[in-house]
């Protein structure tokens, strides 16, 4: 009776020291990304396919290969090549290999009974004199012994299940860090390549109106020559051409780093990259644009899921902190030969034996250790839990952002689109009464600046609306879900 109320004070005084079990993180409630509704214009912002307009589709279904809703071959061709040759995909598939080979280790270590088999054999030589007694054996002699030994220990406290869900967790994070990785580099690609199309139309744009200033230095030359323009007007003239030929370089540099980062991308060096020349009118914008509520979210962004698992990781090893509170039960058995060599009756030629034992190990007294561990377990669970709640903000603040982008887009598309078609409109006006000798050459050249400023900032709006629109199919996840997905890691 002593022996039981013992054992039931220590199991009473374990059970105050592990406590409750801590408590899941509480998100707050968002039904929706933004304060005020997003709404983009009904009708297209702009005559040319580039200002279409687009609309959200609640619900609707995110495809895996997000990136081919730009209907673009070589874009769709260098994506897939990307994920193929990535050295960070290489990187974090060997993580989640190694994950998930540290989990099966574990898991057979611990849920199997472990079985060793020893050999061995030694050469004894005794002196009799040493010891003032004979031996019942000529020495030296040789000694051989041969076991096999079976341990395993109970799980009677969850120990073993906490850790291998803790290792099971850390191969779900490697998983979805794995998908993040696939889906950042994508949207880096697409990115880039939109980019990439737009300093090459800029550099195009940049090419024509210097061509066109070359053409107008001629006629104020000509005019010069006849005396109806000041050499001040050709000096003028000469300026703003160079002006316009000095931004070329920049906007070349631009586009070859763009270049340059494409082919690390794709795994390759920058100076054998065999990648595609892309162009703002090969890529069709997305007219229906799938928009996940807030509270699925959290179940299509590879971040947030890695998040999640990373906070299952923690709580699992406060599960570990708190089994170890508790008693441990080991059984263990030995079977063997000995055997000796050079006669002798100590030990008779292939004797066998076999040893049976159980050992319960119970921590005392440890000076406070593990119930410190145990609240640090504590301590690391509620940052998870922050990290995770900040990981589901971070997501919900990066799609209303990108929503916001969305409606600012179409806008300025607009408004630029309408100003550029006012610049060429009065650009044309201008140089036409200019040759007839009906304004000046101040006015000519005012004129140049507008529709250069115009058609630039066009050109800008169109690779802003086509970036962001990745941006946002992006922040949704890019449908990684909709792949088949690899096996589970066993619990």
């Amino acid at each position: 009776m002593k022996r039981t109320a013992c054992f039931g004070a220590v199991a009473a005084l374990l059970t105050a020291c592990a406590g409750d079990a801590p408590a899941p993180p509480a998100l707050p409630n968002a039904p929706q990304y933004t304060a005020s509704p997003v709404s983009l214009p009904e009708a297209p912002v702009s005559d040319d396919p580039a200002g279409a307009a687009q609309r959200f589709v609640a619900g609707g279904e995110m495809p895996a290969l997000w990136w081919t809703l730009f209907r673009s071959p070589a874009l769709d061709a260098l994506v897939r090549q990307a994920l193929q040759g990535s050295p960070t995909l290489e990187r974090a598939s060997a993580r989640l290999r190694q994950a998930q080979e540290d989990f099966d280790a574990r898991s057979g270590a611990t849920r199997s009974p472990s079985v060793d088999a020893k050999l061995s054999a030694n050469r004894i030589d005794i002196d009799p004199q040493a010891i003032g007694t004979a031996l019942p054996l000529n020495t030296p002699f040789n000694l051989y012994l041969a076991r096999v030994s079976v341990s395993y220990t109970f799980d009677l406290f969850g120990a073993t299940r906490n850790e291998l869900a803790a290792l099971g967790s850390e191969v779900d994070r490697q998983r979805y860090d794995l998908e993040a990785a696939r889906l950042m580099l994508a949207g880096n690609v697409v990115t880039a390549a939109i980019r990439e199309a737009q300093w090459r139309e800029q550099i195009a744009l940049t090419e024509s109106i210097v061509a066109l200033q070359g053409r107008q230095l001629a006629i104020t030359e000509r005019l010069q020559q006849l005396g109806t323009a000041a050499q001040a007007d050709v000096v003028a003239q000469r300026l703003e051409l160079a002006q316009t030929r000095a931004a070329l370089p920049e906007l070349t540099r631009q586009m070859e780093q763009v270049r340059h980062r494409l082919a690390v991308y794709t795994g390759q060096p920058p100076g054998a990259a065999q990648l595609p020349q892309f162009r703002l009118a090969d890529l069709q914008l997305p007219r229906e644009l799938p928009l996940a509520v807030p509270s699925e979210l959290a179940r299509q962004r590879p971040d947030i899921r890695a998040a999640e698992a990373l906070l299952q990781q923690a709580g699992a090893r406060v599960g570990v902190a708190t089994a170890n509170l508790y008693p441990q039960l080991t059984l263990s058995a030995n079977v063997g030969s000995i055997g000796s060599s050079n006669g002798g009756d100590l030990f008779a030629s292939g004797s066998g034996f076999y040893l049976l034992g159980a050992s319960l190990a119970q921590p005392i007294f440890r000076g406070g250790e593990l119930q410190a561990r145990r609240r640090a377990a504590i301590a690391a669970y509620e940052q998870a839990g922050a990290a995770y709640k900040e990981v589901v903000l971070q997501g919900w603040q990066n799609v209303a952002d990108v929503l916001r982008a969305l409606q600012a887009d179409a806008r300025r598309l607009g408004e630029r689109s309408d100003a550029a078609a006012q610049a060429q409109r009065l650009h044309d006006i201008v140089a036409a009464r200019y040759q007839a000798g009906g304004v000046s050459h101040l006015a000519l050249l005012d004129a140049q600046r507008k529709l250069q400023a115009a058609l630039l900032d066009r050109t800008q709006a169109v690779a802003d609306r086509h970036a962001d629109t990745a941006a946002l199919l992006q922040a949704l996840g890019g449908g990684w879900w909709q792949q088949e997905a690899p096996p589970a890691a066993p619990r």
